[in-house]
């Protein structure tokens, strides 16, 4: 019989049918950005009418309104260019410092990472408690806070006392912070920095043997190194808290989050690097500040200064204080920030395993998948740095599902808040009194929880047996949850920057790298550093300005005399009004300048991705399967020690059980169910790690065979007496039955029947 060679028409049919769907595909996708911006456009109410507050006004009395305002308006003016003056000097005198930590807090040096091995400039510092804290003990759980290197400074997480370390002190808790300095060590590397932090955890480690592990808090770009020192050391780590940090770069809502877009219309990672060998092999973090203020034009250029302005006898304090941190720029070496945007910005390599551990892990990466430790993220849909979806998109990306992540033992818990922007997730006094007060108060009891998904919810009504003035509550959530907040991640026009940057990077490194460098110097760089506009703008109004100097004096005498203008003089009004529509006007140019980057983005990558130039999408490098997780060695060992144990086994699988039909739990009942695990035997003769162990095992067991595992609980428990005890102890921590709801009473009607206990 002859077999006939293929058609090849039938192939380039096949190829024409794949690219006219990618080509639909991308053109549905533009067609959502032009709709979803579209919805930006719509008119906004106009602001206050400027001439409404002098109607009705007889001459006389603006004319006496006139003369009060221009007496009020002049001072404001001295105060704010005062103001400005100590500004410019504190940036000054930062400068010459080398721009310390700008904690509030007093400290102890305990490991430089300049004088490791392979040095680095990190440090671990010991934080003091001031007058009035209670002391510190030794002997419960530290809390260690990597502040983010990007473009600022350390301390932003305890620059006041109403802060992440204020929080942590005033319950007793040992805090230290993770410092870095300002100028990098020679060669130092990202891997080189993650090494250093291992260090730092083990001497905490030391210091306190009879402590539970340590909880580390990761504020943004720190979020990620925590997560690396996670994946790369899990036993070190406490549970983790990451506050705004950007895991999954290429997640967010079309019509929102420029930001992400910024890398691919720059052509890749080639810019970081100019940058980088334009400053002598240096990066400075001012041009990641800028791309920051770049965002919001409305604050950076007039808000801010407006609100300093027109309240020139209130704010001055505050906006010193912000400035103090916002104006002090870090540098990174060149390999460092190539390595972040290269892993992180454009090539979203974390979420999906595939950013290397370094030389010496024999092609190991870095694998979320690895921790164990509880995991706590905290963002805000007001956040346009790192919206919900960059902090929460990598769950969906590590784990095919909510089953996979209790088969893991693993616990997550999210909480995403209403409207705070990026800075006030980490310097909020009324972030600092409510939710992370709340974290750290509910992280004592995340290791009584089941393992799974949660999101965290905080409400004003006071809860029962926890006297804080607020009540939380952890729901079940599902990977479908996450997906739905975090929005779009699986557009193929990410994937085509990718392999775009790579190859621009590849030209640049090429042929305009090698002669960048040839033609730059350590006095080039220094004065390309002095003269960015954003240091620029702060020397021109210091005392280094001689036109300054006046405002010192003017300031004091203004400050003797202050005559302000009263709240209904109507040229104070029209004041305010005219403001209303300055705003506005950079407000809508942000708005069409978002549109045409988005718009921009979609038509050129997506054309990119539709013509083939990327294959496939990350979400067909998913995790490993669910029939493969079943075969696991630890899950077979789970599954054949259904009907072993006793009491401990029975009371943890039948919370788990209740937990489970439940959907949530309340701090309240964590607190009950950690205070049987903690102070009734048999537990409270476990240790930590066995407690864990044992949680992790019977969810298994609950997660893949809850019959067998309801069935199997007389076997645990072969006398009435025990029965008894391990119903009514259940029972104790699930609290008043009216506030269980349906599925969870039905649930303990089962235990009561299987077990033959009746009420």
């Amino acid at each position: 019989m002859t077999v006939l060679p293929p058609f090849p028409g039938r192939e380039l049919a096949a190829k024409g049918a794949e690219t006219m769907s990618r080509v639909l595909d991308q053109a549905r996708s533009l067609a959502e950005v032009a709709s979803r911006q579209a919805e930006s456009f719509r008119p906004k109410p106009p602001a206050t009418p400027a001439l409404l507050p002098f109607l009705g006004r007889s001459p006389l009395s603006l004319m006496q309104d006139a003369m009060d305002y221009a007496v009020d308006a002049t001072q404001r003016s001295i105060l704010f260019w005062d103001t400005m003056r100590r500004a410019g000097n504190a940036f000054v005198e930062h400068e010459k410092e080398g721009c310390p930590p700008v904690l509030v807090f007093e400290w102890d040096m305990l490991v430089d990472g300049r004088s490791l091995p392979r040095p680095c400039n990190y440090a671990l510092v010991r934080i003091r408690p001031p007058a009035g804290f209670p002391a510190t003990d030794a002997k419960i759980r530290p809390f260690v806070i990597i502040d983010p290197r990007a473009g600022h400074g350390a301390g932003i997480g305890g620059f006041k006392s109403d802060s992440q370390v204020g929080v942590a002190l005033r319950r007793g808790h040992p805090v230290y912070f993770v410092i870095f300095f300002r100028d990098p060590e020679p060669g130092q590397t990202i891997l080189d920095i993650t090494a250093a932090e291992r260090v730092f955890l083990r001497k905490v480690h030391e210091l306190h043997p009879q402590a539970p592990k340590p909880v580390v808090i990761g504020n943004c770009q720190g979020g990620w190194a925590v997560m690396m020192l996670g994946a790369s050391d899990p036993e070190l780590m406490g549970p983790l808290v990451l506050n705004g940090a950007p895991l999954s770069y290429w997640a967010g809502e079309k019509g929102r989050n420029p930001m992400r877009y910024t890398g691919g219309l720059a052509g890749g990672s080639w810019p970081a690097a100019l940058l980088a060998d334009l400053g002598n092999g240096r990066f400075d973090g001012a041009n990641l500040v800028l791309n920051f203020e770049a965002l919001s034009p409305a604050n950076t250029w007039f808000k801010k200064y407006w609100s300093l302005y027109e309240h020139a006898d209130t704010e001055p304090e505050r906006f010193l204080e912000f400035e103090r941190w916002w104006g002090g720029y870090f540098l990174m070496n060149r390999d460092e920030i190539r390595w972040i945007v290269e892993n992180l910005f454009i090539g979203d390599r974390f979420a999906r395993g595939e950013i290397s551990a370094g030389p010496s892990s024999n092609g190991a990466t870095f694998n979320m998948r690895a921790i164990r430790s509880p995991i706590i993220v905290f963002a805000s849909a007001g956040d346009n740095i790192t919206p919900p979806g960059q902090a929460l998109r990598w769950i969906a990306d590590v784990y095919r599902d909510e089953k996979e992540i209790r088969r893991l033992g693993q616990t997550i818990v999210y909480l995403v808040h209403d409207d705070i922007g990026h800075l006030g997730i980490f310097v909020s006094g009324k972030v600092a009194n409510k939710e992370h007060t709340e974290i750290a108060n509910t992280l004592e009891m995340i290791e009584a929880v089941a393992p799974g998904l949660y999101e965290m919810r905080i409400t004003d009504t006071e809860g029962s047996g926890v006297n804080t003035g607020y009540q939380v509550e952890l729901v079940s959530r599902t990977i479908a949850d996450i997906r739905t907040l975090s929005g779009e991640a699986e557009n193929e026009a990410f994937p085509a920057v990718a392999k775009i940057a790579a190859a621009n990077q590849t030209i640049y490194d090429l042929a305009v790298g090698p002669a960048i460098r040839q033609m730059t110097t350590e006095a080039s760089a220094e004065l390309r550093r002095k003269m960015h506009p954003l240091r620029l703008r702060r020397t021109l109004v210091s005392d280094l300005n001689p036109f300054m100097a006046p405002f010192a004096a003017a300031a004091e005498r203004v400050k003797q005399n202050r005559a302000p203008a009263g709240a209904d003089n109507p040229f104070v009004a029209a004041e305010r009004a005219m403001a209303e529509r300055v705003e506005a006007g950079f407000d809508a140019w942000r708005d069409l300048r978002d549109a045409w980057t988005e718009a921009a983005f979609h038509a050129v990558y997506g054309g990119l991705a539709a013509m083939g130039v990327t294959d496939g999408t990350p979400e067909e490098e998913a995790a490993e399967t669910a029939d493969a997780l079943a075969d696991a060695p630890e899950v077979q060992a789970a599954l054949s020690n259904v009907a072993e144990g006793g009491y401990a086994e029975a009371v943890i699988r039948m919370m788990i059980l209740l937990a489970r039909a439940r959907g949530g739990v309340r701090r309240s009942r964590l607190a009950r169910s950690q205070a049987v695990l903690t102070g009734e035997a048999p537990f409270a003769e476990m240790t930590s790690a066995a407690r864990q162990a044992l949680i992790r095992e019977q969810t298994l067991i609950v997660e893949l065979a809850a019959e067998q595992a309801l069935a199997a609980l007389p076997t645990l428990l072969p006398s009435a007496a025990e029965r008894r005890r391990a119903l009514d102890t259940v029972e104790g921590v699930a609290g008043p039955e009216e506030e269980l709801g349906e599925p969870a009473l039905a649930m303990l009607g089962q235990l009561r029947t299987v077990l033959g206990v009746t009420r």
